[in-house]
């Protein structure tokens, strides 16, 4: 199972009435306070104001507002954001009229009192002055109407107020290479996205020179892998960067044109993904060596970290399309195990409907060698350009890609539209041979996960006899620990899932979801097409088994359970979840047919019974 959370439930109510207040706050300086609130934005940010009618500016901010308590980060998400751009160190400052704990506003010789507003939570403290900004690389992938075009610069706007500032690189699709006046219509295009940008209230800046070099950097191996993957073909030197670092430094966005030098040092245009492949590593390089320059030096860039932190690929395709979904976007990928069996899975149609997915796909892949592992890709379609703030303040997929795939038919989350997710991710394996699990790392993860301390000749003399599999996540980072218990009265044993664990350090960047998709498919959705993996399991082949397991009833992960679960039942201080073989689930309803599953199928009557005396006997595996 996963362990237990370590706060209280008190706490817990605390934190949400708190958050709830200050939920109220907000709306409340935003409805009556719309000038005061735009001054303390501008003082406190010291960013411009959007350059647009007054009595639209109201609506903006409201509409930023929205798109973030959309975004509904949980704690974990909170403190992630926090690391990246936690709130401003305090300092002393000299009392200034301006700023009193109590302000007035003068109007009309009259002078109106403002009640003092709570203290903001670090979070919105966080959101409302971020102590580092930091980089996102962006393909906007046209050609886009101006409709579209506004619809996205205001989603890159609003992640500039949050912290993160794009480096956007434009494409046209429809503008084949070779073309008469190829070079303007691309400086064109620039200069639509530069001046939707600024309608916006950002400052932007066109950079229409060749910013990479075609071919391998002099003086660097080139022919090592980073991380398995070949270097990009096009590279950068540290004077190339510098029409970058004086947009930063000035706080304007750069948006850049698809150019490149040549080996006769002719500007040229390129494919925008050898661009930006050739911008993260030179990004990621250079702030490499800003961390040991002083902090007075010229090229330092103070508050701005030059490593890209995100890779958003805006276009009109969407997500990479998955045989498992319909056709529907895969929601997270992890590209360590599942790269080839994507390109392998994808249907030729869809190289018509979704042209440019694969590029872009491996796309995601050279870049996210080079950023930092808490990077992440998304691809996304103009249609859902909010999608972009809760990718940045969550770093999760719009919805979690371990939900039953009906369940998210049947409420409509899913839509041709919805975002993808692409992580640097981890490998993932079954192991099937007792004697080939790593007791020493074993234990580490379930006793950093669980916080307790295991009870090792019990625990491996029981798994010793009932093991059927375990999957892990890259390097003992997650597990699946699933034993087959024999129940008097079945026929077969109860695939029973023993432990679910995964460190600390990995709870938070989709190896949760990774693992429990593994578990499905070699367990509860056996059998089934979309079950196919590469992680060296059954390969979806086989009848899928009744996936059981118990949990704590005060256990707080149990929300998440009862999401992926078929169903549940409580007994005393324990909980039984099961997820039902979908397979055999599929036959039934089809056999059924309109009318569902309403009753009791005789393969149903008295089993949670006969689960339930072999699964709460089963015993602890802990020190008391």
């Amino acid at each position: 199972m996963i362990p237990h959370a370590t706060c209280s439930r008190s706490l817990v109510a605390v934190s949400a009435k708190t958050r709830r207040i200050q939920t109220f706050k907000a709306f409340y300086a935003v409805r009556i306070y719309p000038a005061v609130l735009s001054h303390a934005l501008t003082t406190i940010r010291g960013l411009r104001q959007p350059v647009v009618d007054n009595e639209d500016g109201p609506v903006s901010e409201n509409d930023f507002i929205l798109s973030i308590l959309r975004a509904n980060p949980s704690l974990r998400d909170t403190r992630s954001y926090l690391a990246s751009f936690g709130p401003r160190p305090q300092t002393q400052t000299p009392t200034s009229p301006l700023v009193s704990p109590a302000p007035t506003v003068q109007v009309a010789q009259q002078t109106i009192s403002i009640p003092e507003l709570p203290k903001t939570s670090p979070i919105l403290a966080s959101i409302l002055n971020p102590v580092i900004r930091r980089t996102a690389l962006v393909k906007v992938q046209g050609p886009f109407t101006d409709v579209q075009l506004d619809s996205i610069t205001r989603g890159l706007v609003y992640l500039e107020k949050l912290g993160l500032v794009s480096v956007i690189v434009v494409e046209n699709d429809e503008l084949h290479r070779g073309e008469q006046d190829e070079r303007s219509s691309i400086i064109e295009e620039t200069m639509r996205v530069v001046t939707s940008l600024e309608k916006h209230g950002a400052r932007a800046r066109p950079v229409v020179g060749a910013i990479v070099r075609l071919g391998p950097k002099p003086g660097a191996d080139n022919t090592v892998a980073v991380n398995g993957i070949c270097p990009p073909e096009s590279h950068t030197i540290d004077s190339d960067l510098i029409p970058i670092r004086s947009a930063l430094r000035a706080g304007e966005i750069p948006v850049i044109s698809p150019f490149a030098l040549d080996s006769f040092c002719r500007s040229i245009r390129i494919d925008a993904n050898d661009v930006i492949a050739g911008l993260t590593r030179g990004m990621v390089e250079a702030a490499a060596e800003d961390r040991h320059k002083p902090a007075g030096h010229d090229d330092a860039l103070g508050d701005v970290d030059l490593t890209p932190l995100r890779l958003m690929v805006i276009n009109r395709e969407g997500g990479v399309p998955s045989y498992a979904r319909s056709g529907y976007p895969h929601l997270l990928i992890n590209l360590e195990s599942e790269y080839s069996h994507i390109q392998e899975t994808f249907h030729p149609p869809w190289h018509h409907s979704h042209p440019t997915a694969l590029s872009n796909l491996s796309l995601a892949r050279t870049c996210l060698a080079y950023m930092p592992p808490t990077s992440s890709a998304v691809m996304v379609s103009h249609r859902s350009p909010s999608s972009l703030i809760a990718n940045l303040i969550t770093n999760k997929p719009a919805v979690s890609s371990s939900l039953p795939h009906a369940l998210l038919q049947g409420n409509r989350k899913l839509t041709p539209s919805t975002p993808t997710l692409l992580r640097r991710g981890l490998p993932v394996q079954v192991i099937r041979n007792f004697a080939d699990i790593d007791r020493k790392k074993m234990n580490r993860l379930l006793e950093d996960s669980f916080r307790r301390t295991l009870d090792q000749n019990a625990f491996y003399g029981r798994l010793e006899k009932t093991l059927d599999y375990v999957i892990l996540a890259g390097d003992y980072a997650g597990a699946a620990i699933v034993t087959k218990e024999d129940c008097p009265g079945l026929e077969a044993p109860i695939t029973y899932l023993d432990k679910f664990a995964v460190l600390p350090s990995h709870q938070g960047d989709g190896t949760v979801d990774f693992l429990w998709v593994a578990l499905h498919d070699e367990s509860y959705g056996l059998g089934l097409p979309f079950s196919a993996n590469p992680n060296g399991g059954k390969g979806g082949k086989g009848e899928g088994r009744d996936l059981v397991w118990r949990s704590r009833a005060d256990n707080p992960v149990n929300k998440w359970y009862f999401e992926r679960s078929s169903g549940h039942f409580r007994m005393g201080s324990w909980v039984l979840f099961w997820c039902d073989a979908e397979k055999r689930l599929e036959i039934a309803q089809g056999r059924r047919g309109s009318s569902g599953l309403s009753h009791i199928e005789d393969w149903e009557d008295g089993r949670l019974a006969k689960w339930a005396d072999v699964v709460f006997n089963i015993p602890a595996t802990w020190k008391k």
